[in-house]
């Protein structure tokens, strides 16, 4: 294999399997939060993967007991103070999303406990999403103060229906990975202790398949997303609105402190 991955020192890189590229979160000591850096190499990685002929699969999974917590409150906070990182982030963000989404090597997660933000992203874009039985997803911006931005509005109401993609993305309730399977937000779920293993048979499975055939056809069923864009576009601008508003700042407060938000009844818009 070659060092092309060596610029990417915020993930983990590992070779499970033949042509099959493993990319583990591994903050463990913050459940894998994504940082100022991870978050930027997160962006560039899957081009880089694309332009791989070394590579035909990718393995996304988190360290220790989480996927991912989703971005550091020092990061949130720099968005907050500064609106030249909120539009260095919103860039990145647009571009993470966009990039997964034409990356043209099938993508398989194996989603272990916690999976937020910036990794859920990536969690659930993935081609085939797999829950261990502890696996916690949630889409936390409405309770950080912000709207619900990220890929939420361009895959939810897909994978589970807008019923269901309204209600846990307004209420910011957790989604365990059985109910994930049930409503269809990810392809399986399955204990804790078969997850990597099964993650990676379906990665093999891939790596093996045909080439051409399984990338085709990725390409032409993640034109569903790209028609999706302008409500994503909508949603990441929108998000970005929040971070330079007031709700953000309770809501971060309250994380720190570790209670609930108390924001205000009354809404300019």
């Amino acid at each position: 294999m070659s060092d092309r991955y060596a610029a990417y020192t915020k993930l983990r890189i590992d070779y499970p399997a033949d042509r099959v590229l493993q990319i583990t979160f591994d903050r463990p000591e913050t459940y894998n939060s994504v940082d100022r850096e991870t978050h930027s190499q997160l962006v560039e990685i899957w081009r880089t993967i694309d332009a791989d002929p070394d590579i035909n699969v990718v393995l996304v999974t988190g360290a220790g007991k989480a996927f991912s917590a989703g971005g550091d409150f020092d990061l949130i906070e720099e968005m907050i103070e500064s609106q030249e990182e909120r539009m260095r982030v919103w860039k990145e963000a647009k571009d993470l999303v966009y990039n997964v989404v034409n990356c043209n090597k099938p993508i398989v997660s194996a989603i272990n406990g916690p999976a937020v933000g910036a990794g859920l992203v990536v969690g659930i874009l993935a081609d085939v999403s797999i829950a261990g039985k502890s696996a916690k997803i949630v889409d936390g911006h409405t309770r950080l103060g912000v709207a619900a931005g990220d890929v939420a509005a361009m895959i939810w109401p897909l994978l589970c229906g807008m019923a269901k993609a309204k209600y846990y993305l307004m209420t910011c309730r957790p989604v365990s990975g059985e109910e994930a399977d049930r409503i269809g937000l990810v392809s399986m779920c399955v204990e804790d202790d078969e997850l990597m293993k099964t993650a990676l048979d379906v990665a093999v499975e891939l790596s093996n398949g045909a080439q051409s055939a399984i990338r085709w056809t990725k390409y032409a069923l993640n034109n569903w997303l790209r028609s999706a864009g302008p409500s994503f576009d909508t949603s990441t601008a929108l998000e970005m609105l929040g971070f330079a508003g007031d709700e953000v700042k309770e809501g971060v407060a309250s994380h720190r402190e570790k209670r609930k938000p108390n924001f205000k009844k009354e809404c300019p818009v």
